[in-house]
């Protein structure tokens, strides 16, 4: 190959070279402001998210209780979207759930209706109650791991105590809103 040739070939290497590389040098400057953009979209969106959360909106509130055969338990209830359709069915009247034991850890009912739900695996202890397949409430007397979506969480029970008020073959549970 001729010398000269061979320049050439050299230099529209280099020019080639340069061109993507200012494309490159370009393109990190968009992407700066693209990430400028996620952030104050996520921004917004958390904004979003802390407005469906605000106790004080303008949404109707109910005081959910429930009582496990004739024992009342205090329940923190989360704040989402399960619990809020929960509520609303038991403002209609009671919500009555037969439940069985399973696995020598919990007991399962259906709610009789589908709730909205946003499954994530979760390793669960006493005194967790979960939905589990939009239509099942589970309330934990030992520990398990799987998807579920939390409803909340019995308060006023030990391990002990939820053991002694879960373990038997089956429960009624009875969820009422005020």
């Amino acid at each position: 190959m001729k010398p000269y040739r061979r320049i050439y070939i050299i230099s529209m290497i280099l020019m080639i070279c340069a061109f993507f590389m200012a494309a490159c040098s370009q393109d990190q400057g968009m992407t700066g402001s693209v990430d400028q953009n996620n952030e104050e979209t996520a921004e917004t969106q958390d904004a979003v998210s802390a407005e469906d959360t605000d106790p004080d909106a303008d949404e109707e509130t109910f005081t959910m209780r429930m009582k496990i055969n004739d024992t009342d338990v205090n329940v923190a209830w989360e704040n989402n979207a399960s619990v809020k359709a929960l509520a609303e069915l038991a403002s209609a009247g009671p919500v009555t759930i037969q439940t069985s034991a399973y696995g020598g850890f919990e007991q399962v009912g259906s709610i009789g209706t589908t709730l909205p739900s946003n499954d994530t695996n979760i390793k669960t202890k006493a005194g967790d109650i979960m939905l589990y397949t939009s239509d099942q409430m589970v309330i934990f007397y030992g520990s398990n791991s799987w998807a579920y979506t939390r409803l909340g969480r019995i308060t006023d029970k030990s391990a002990s105590e939820l053991r002694d008020l879960l373990s038997g073959s089956g429960v009624t549970v009875t969820v009422t809103a005020e």
